[in-house]
């Protein structure tokens, strides 16, 4: 390939991958609010619709995931917005579709088709995320591990700082995956573990939390609950609340239980899905019973005062799940 030809593929490439609409304050509003409700399990459809029809392909690959999600399978309105945002460079999107014949669909014999075949989407995502990663992105490396299923992708991925990427290496390092010394695994662990998490990956910061408590490191245990509460992550505010006010001893936590029932009243929202609202129905009456009527009132106002200066709660789902 001559230099020209190799510069004006780059440049297209880059384009393909760049090709979002621009949406307006009202639309832009509705993608973000939509997200936010896909990432509480919550329906989102409506909210993701509108930044979908606006040509939006971040929202047409979510509202193709919420419409495949409730029907368990590819349907033909889920293929359209998967298909709307591959053609626009999204590579999540050229994954689903290049996935389907792994998909309920195939079993059921109706799976939807486009104008490409489905090994034809993953080439093309091959190709695009190939180029990129070939410049270090971390999350084209990433995405070269979910095309390829090859590791060595994953640990590119991973020292390129994509929290994602480190998250899974801790997970693959605990269940036995690489060549490690056994001695030496519980090391790496927690070494990706603490990368995912500085990295800002809440579901990183519980693993740590889970580690630092079991080593009895009750200062690390505190810090690391505490940062997945203040991101938004369900589990994180859960235990966060449960130790400042149930068991504070536990944890060394000076005892709060105007700020725990707070937090574990907030959790009330994320009733769309999960197993969380079993765990709150049973813990806010062990705290309300030894509270006063003022101090219910004192968590209500603060909880309404963490929503409004906190990020929204969320059950931190991956784009292509574990």
């Amino acid at each position: 390939m001559t230099l020209l030809k190799s510069v004006t593929a780059t440049i297209l490439i880059a384009l393909s991958t760049c090709a979002y609409a621009t949406l307006n304050l009202e639309q832009q509003s509705a993608k973000e609010r939509g997200i936010v409700l896909f990432k509480q399990y919550k329906t989102a459809e409506p909210e993701l619709r509108i930044a979908a029809e606006a040509g939006d392909a971040e929202a047409q690959f979510f509202l193709a995931e919420e419409i495949r999600q409730e029907k368990q399978y590819i349907t033909n309105e889920a293929y359209k917005w998967y298909e709307a945002a591959a053609n626009q460079g999204d590579l999540y999107s050229m994954i689903r579709i290049g996935r389907t014949n792994n998909d309920l669909c195939t079993t059921m014999k109706n799976c939807p088709t486009g104008k490409k075949e489905p090994k034809e989407w993953l080439a093309e995502a091959t190709k695009i995320a190939k180029d990129k990663s070939d410049h270090g992105d971390a999350e084209a490396l990433y995405i070269m591990y979910e095309l390829t299923a090859e590791r060595d992708w994953l640990e590119k991925s991973a020292l390129a700082g994509d929290a994602i990427a480190q998250y899974r290496m801790a997970i693959g390092d605990r269940q036995g995956e690489g060549y490690i010394l056994p001695w030496k695994r519980q090391e790496a662990v927690e070494h990706w573990f603490l990368l995912s998490a500085k990295a800002g990956n809440p579901k990183a910061m519980m693993q740590l939390f889970g580690i630092y408590r079991e080593k009895n490191e009750l200062e690390q245990a505190r810090y690391w609950v505490e940062k997945a509460a203040l991101k938004g992550y369900e589990a994180g505010v859960y235990n966060y609340g449960y130790f400042l006010a149930v068991d504070p001893e536990a944890l060394g936590f000076t005892e709060d239980k105007v700020k725990g029932y707070a937090l574990i009243s907030l959790l009330k929202e994320l009733n769309g899905g999960g197993s969380i609202q079993t765990d709150i129905e049973e813990t806010l009456p062990q705290i309300a019973e030894k509270m006063t009527p003022t101090q219910i009132q004192e968590a209500e106002e603060f909880a309404a005062k963490w929503k409004d200066t906190h990020p929204p709660l969320s059950f931190f789902p991956e784009k292509i799940g574990f």
